[in-house]
C-alpha cells in the first residue's frame, strides 16, 4: 500500500469510529510502530488529525482544511440523500444541468438517474460522469483538463474554457461554507474558479448543502448569497439558523 493511500485509509477508519489507537494501525497495515507515528505526524501537520496518547482523534471542525473526496463521501450521507432528493423537485426533464464535482452531487446524481429519462449533463467530476454514462437517456459532457487526483476531478484553464462553449439551464453547485457575511466560499482555488465559470453560464444557481455549512467560512469566496436562486439542504438544520437566513432574504429549502 501507498503512503498515501494509508493515508485516505487512516483517515476513513477515524472518521467511522472518532478516534484510533495506534496498536489497531499497526495490525491493520502490518506496519512498525514507527510507520504508523510518521503517519500521524504527517496528518496532524496538515490539519486532519489530532494525536494523543497511543492515537489519534478528529480535530476541532475547520471549514479551512479539505479533506479527501474518500472520506468526505462517508459523511452525512443520509442527510446528502435527502437534500438530494428535495433538490430533484427543481429539474425538469430534458433540462441541462452543470454539476461541480463534490460528493453531495454525486448523490444528487444517483437520484437523477432514477427520477428522470433524459437530461444533459456537464460535469468535471469523474464519479459522477461514471454513475450517469449508464442512463442511456442521458448526455453526458464531460470537462477537459488538468486531473485533480485526490478530488477526482479536472481543473485548470482548460477546463474553464471548455465550460464557456456551453451554457446550462441550472448549476447545482457544492459549497464548503455558507455565511451571512463572507457568501460562499470553498477551498481549492482551481474549482472555485471552474465553479465561478459554471455560474456565469447558468440561467440559474441552485447550492446543494448539508446543514454544517451553514455559518462556516472557507478559505475563499465563490459568490454572493444573492447571486444564487435557493439553497438546499437537509431537514436537521437548527431551526433558529434557518430562521436567521430566511429573516435575511436567503431560500432555504429542506
Amino acid at each position: 500500500m501507498l503512503v498515501h493511500e494509508r493515508h485516505n485509509a487512516i483517515l476513513q477508519l477515524l472518521h467511522e469510529s472518532q478516534s484510533i489507537k495506534a496498536t489497531d494501525l499497526i495490525a491493520k497495515f502490518g506496519v512498525s510502530f514507527e510507520t504508523v507515528r510518521r503517519d500521524l505526524e504527517s496528518l496532524e501537520k496538515e490539519g486532519f488529525l489530532k494525536r494523543v496518547h497511543g492515537g489519534a482523534t478528529l480535530p476541532a471542525s475547520d471549514y479551512r482544511k479539505e479533506l479527501p473526496f474518500t472520506v468526505r463521501e462517508l459523511k452525512r450521507v443520509q442527510e446528502k440523500s435527502e437534500l438530494a432528493h428535495t433538490a430533484s423537485n427543481f429539474v425538469s426533464e430534458g433540462q441541462s444541468l452543470f454539476l461541480d464535482v463534490s460528493t453531495t452531487n454525486t448523490e444528487f446524481a444517483k437520484v437523477l438517474m432514477k427520477k428522470f429519462e433524459r437530461l444533459t449533463i456537464l460535469t468535471n467530476s469523474f464519479p459522477i460522469s461514471s454513475l450517469l454514462m449508464n442512463k442511456s437517456g442521458f448526455t453526458i459532457i464531460f470537462v477537459g483538463g488538468v486531473v485533480r487526483n485526490a478530488e477526482q476531478c479536472v481543473v485548470g484553464d482548460i477546463a474553464e474554457h471548455f465550460i464557456s462553449q456551453f451554457h446550462a439551464d441550472t448549476f447545482f453547485m457544492s459549497t464548503s461554507g455558507i455565511s451571512l457575511t463572507a457568501g460562499l466560499t470553498d477551498y481549492g482555488i482551481g474549482e472555485i474558479q471552474l465553479k465561478k465559470k459554471m455560474l456565469e453560464r447558468s440561467n440559474k444557481v441552485i447550492v446543494l448543502a448539508d446543514r454544517s455549512k451553514f455559518n462556516a467560512v472557507s478559505l475563499s469566496s465563490i459568490c454572493g448569497l444573492s447571486d444564487v436562486e435557493r439553497i438546499v439542504t437537509d431537514s436537521k438544520i437548527d431551526p433558529e439558523v434557518l430562521q436567521t437566513y430566511r429573516h435575511n432574504g436567503i431560500v432555504v429549502e429542506c
